[in-house]
């Protein structure tokens, strides 16, 4: 499957651009992921990236304090659109043409998404950067990362985590976590894996995209997972 790849959509946790930061963006981070991105993009390929925002803000932590979900679902989708501005930087900065496009309308500082104009711009050979997750509360940027996938009609969703793959417990937390190569959507949903959530993979199901999980911490994983080398797990 991995050589027909032709438009990817990868997902990076927010989380992860902390690198070792307590909070907020370290650059050189982002600056070697987008070193990553660029390797990819010279090899031909069109790529879509949702990108999250947990190094900023976490919606879902600050509603279980109180908050209005809505609130801080809508606060959430702003620090998308931080970090997505940041990384539209690293990636101009290392030659890639990049267009941020938000699902919340803020013209002066990037795109409105519209999906028209998305694929426009991937057919033009520029990476686009989904901003804001669907513009909606009550909905992950896994499940804005699956739905743009579908959108801009790409081949596959790479989620790109801190572990190489998907496990049946927290490899991080339990040595003896088992880990899965390939597991049907079906079975990743009764095992109610982690590493998506449902609404994300039930959408996946609905509509036969495959999802593969890697570990973005390993420097040259993207591009060895892009081939159909290194270790990922395929959800499908």
């Amino acid at each position: 499957m991995f050589n027909k790849f032709h438009r990817i959509l990868l997902k990076i946790s927010g989380e992860f651009l902390m690198g070792d930061l307590d909070y907020g963006v370290d650059v050189h981070t982002v600056d070697r992921i987008a070193g990553e991105v660029k390797n990819v993009y010279k090899s031909g390929m069109e790529i879509c990236i949702v990108i999250g925002g947990g190094n900023i803000f976490r919606g879902m932590s600050a509603a279980s304090y109180g908050m209005h979900r809505t609130v801080a679902d809508n606060i959430g989708m702003l620090a998308t659109v931080m970090n997505s501005i940041a990384f539209q930087n690293s990636l101009e900065r290392v030659g890639v043409e990049t267009r941020v496009m938000s699902a919340i309308a803020m013209p002066s500082i990037c795109e409105p998404y519209l999906q028209r104009r998305a694929m426009r711009h991937l057919s033009k050979g520029r990476v686009v950067i989904c901003a804001a997750g669907s513009g909606n509360p009550y909905f992950t940027t896994d499940t804005a990362a699956t739905l743009r996938a579908l959108e801009t009609g790409c081949d596959v969703l790479l989620k790109a985590t801190k572990v190489d793959g998907v496990f049946d417990s927290d490899p991080l937390k339990n040595s003896n976590a088992q880990f899965f190569k390939e597991l049907s959507y079906t079975e990743a949903i009764s095992r109610n894996i982690k590493v998506m959530d449902q609404t994300a993979i039930t959408l996946a199901k609905e509509n036969n995209i495959p999802v593969i999980v890697f570990s973005i911490k390993e420097k040259g994983n993207l591009e060895l997972v892009v081939n159909g080398t290194g270790k990922y797990s395929l959800i499908s």
